[in-house]
């Protein structure tokens, strides 16, 4: 009997005031097993940066969707991330016949019978690898807005409210990357454009 195709699906990037969140679904292939998975925030990044590419070579299915700020901005967090876990599994192909879901909401719309996952990505090995492929994915957009918005430090901090961030974000104020429905960055528009 053939197995289930279970996607695991995760996302990096809802906490930072900047850049997209990186929602990823994988189904994992029964017959190619990949050693060192684990939830990406727990593995270095040069670990997270050698399996990305086992990870989409070994899988059945991937996909990687990145949400912009403005859908945040236009959503909130919490429903701009569960929209692109939804287009994440509908995206597989071979499609998924069941989704686990990393945390303790399920998406609407998803083509396939699912269950949330609390802490998923230390107990699911597909969800682990959607977690690992998602952070690899942000940090390498992350690199790239750095170089497109100098004098933030995207590189290093990821959009994440460092202080390093918020005193640039104070001193050049936002770029069409920061999320403007996140009180830092509102803060700074107030700031700007008083009344």
């Amino acid at each position: 009997m053939t197995p289930l195709r279970i996607a695991g699906v995760d996302e990096a990037g809802r906490g930072p005031l900047a850049g997209p969140v990186a929602v990823a679904a994988v189904i994992l292939d029964p017959s190619r097993p990949i050693a060192g998975l684990g939830d990406s925030k727990a593995l270095s990044e040069a670990r997270r940066e050698a399996l990305e590419p086992v990870i989409r070579e070994r899988a059945l299915a991937w996909h990687i969707e990145l949400v912009s700020a403005a859908e945040i901005d236009r959503l909130n967090i919490l429903r701009a991330t569960l929209a692109g876990m939804s287009r994440a599994v509908h995206a597989l192909d071979p499609a998924a016949q069941h989704a686990l879901i990393d945390g303790n909401r399920l998406p609407p719309g998803l083509p396939c019978p699912a269950e949330a996952l609390v802490k998923g990505d230390a107990r699911e090995p597909a969800i682990m690898a959607a977690s690992i492929l998602a952070k690899v994915a942000r940090d390498r957009w992350m690199r790239e807005l750095d170089a497109l918005h100098p004098g933030y430090g995207f590189a290093v901090h990821k959009g994440y409210p460092t202080p390093a961030h918020l005193e640039n974000l104070r001193r050049l104020g936002p770029c069409d990357q920061h999320r403007r429905s996140f009180a830092p960055v509102r803060a700074c528009l107030e700031l700007a454009f008083p009344g």
